[in-house]
């Protein structure tokens, strides 16, 4: 009589909330989830994208290295991996072209330089013949001065002055003046646009037409790469023609620089001994 009786409803309720845990235990533990490689990817896709293309590149980069080797892979993942293959191409081929641009921008510098120096030359000789002009006036007057007793004073010449010698090349003046004028050399407007449009149909495209568009976009990536060394080649030939042409100018310089030194001493020599008479 002393004791006390639970109520129905409580014990019930306490063998539902004890049971809960046991039963779902239970459950898990007979039926646990696992995932097939599919299964994973596609749970990965849905619930971070983000992640999966980043995993997947990775995998790309590595040729599947840690997901089992390239034969282990589903026909949707070889077909990404194909696509990314030849993007990666597509990059290195367009990097290729890139670096050629710019040597052949520094080759239009230099060609432009070249043709600059060049007319310098000629200008400087131009300058020493003129002297030779105003040193013959000079030497003619130094001659007639001295007296009615006097020797006949005559300049002493090694060699006559001739002054540039017209060897131009005028092919060279004129690819130099085109380029100069020219805002750069490269790949035309038109090939960026198409670029754009099979931009635009890639993104709608199957893996088989993105790994077609980029064999195309290396087609012409290759081409121009070709145009672009076709060009590098004609510089350095006109580069080393015009090199040989200055290197010969200088050198008719250097002698006609050398013969108004020797002129204009012995101008002075004249001169002086004027004065102690």
């Amino acid at each position: 009589m002393g004791t006390t009786r639970t109520p129905i409803s409580k014990v019930s309720k306490h063998t539902s909330a004890t049971s809960a845990p046991a039963m779902s235990k239970s459950n898990f533990q007979s039926s646990p989830y696992s995932y097939d490689e599919d299964e994973r990817r596609a749970a990965l896709l849905t619930t971070s994208p983000n992640s999966y293309f980043a995993s997947s590149k990775n995998g790309y980069k590595n040729d599947f290295r840690d997901s089992g080797g390239i034969e282990n892979q589903s026909v949707q993942e070889l077909e990404n991996y194909a696509v990314y293959k030849a993007e990666e191409t597509t990059q290195k081929v367009n990097g290729c072209l890139k670096i050629a641009e710019e040597i052949r921008e520094d080759a239009t510098r230099t060609l432009v330089t070249l043709h600059h120096q060049g007319e310098q030359i000629t200008r400087t000789h131009l300058d020493a013949a003129n002297i030779e002009h105003d040193l013959s006036r000079g030497e003619k007057l130094l001659g007639s001065l001295g007296g009615l007793f006097s020797k006949t004073w005559k300049p002493k010449k090694n060699r006559t002055i001739k002054g540039p010698v017209s060897i131009a090349d005028t092919s060279f003046q004129r690819k130099a003046n085109h380029t100069e004028q020219r805002e750069k050399l490269g790949i035309s407007s038109n090939q960026k646009e198409k670029s754009t449009v099979r931009q635009h149909h890639t993104e709608s495209a199957s893996a088989l037409e993105k790994v077609e568009i980029e064999k195309v976009k290396q087609d012409d990536a290759l081409s121009d790469l070709s145009n672009v060394l076709g060009q590098l080649k004609e510089m350095a030939v006109d580069m080393g023609s015009e090199i040989e042409r200055q290197s010969k100018a200088l050198d008719g310089l250097d002698g006609d620089v050398e013969e108004l030194n020797f002129r204009v001493k012995g101008a002075n020599i004249r001169g002086q001994r004027l004065l102690r008479k």
